[in-house]
């Protein structure tokens, strides 16, 4: 999108639907150890549990890890924070737990109010968490019950 589209489409109202697209993400590691103990780091930021676990996989909301493929590549994957302090959370612990920083903390051009940081797991891929600013959400999550 070039710079003059993207300006008059961050002053429109935008109206985001989160949870309706994706059912899982399921990533496939090379090391799996290492791969819990990042998203573990992650998770604990956004507190959210790990519902599910072996020695083969780690599942947590509708997130999925798993080594028994070739290990996913080159994905870019972005968590919603709360706040911006969440965002600086996360990229504090996910350093900690083995990650790489790509980016740190801060504004984005992307929206006014865009602000994440991001972070290479530990197969490479782009892991960012954002708070888009001040939003009305429609709900916290969506639920599920049998």
């Amino acid at each position: 999108m070039n710079d003059t589209r993207h300006a008059n489409h961050a002053r429109q109202t935008m109206e985001l639907h989160h949870g309706r697209m994706f059912d899982h993400v399921h990533l496939q590691v090379r090391d799996l150890e290492a791969s819990k103990r990042f998203y573990r780091a992650v998770l604990e930021v956004m507190g959210i549990p790990v519902f599910n676990e072996s020695e083969r996989h780690l599942a947590a909301d509708e997130l999925f890890l798993s080594n028994d493929r070739e290990p996913t590549a080159r994905v870019h994957l972005a968590f919603q924070a709360k706040d911006r302090e969440m965002v600086h959370r996360f990229h504090q612990a996910a350093v900690a737990a083995g990650g790489r920083d790509n980016g740190a903390p801060g504004e984005r051009s992307y929206h006014p109010g865009y602000y994440a940081a991001f972070v290479l797991d530990p197969d490479g891929n782009n892991i960012e968490m954002v708070h888009h600013g001040p939003a009305k959400r429609s709900a916290p999550s969506v639920v599920y019950t049998w």
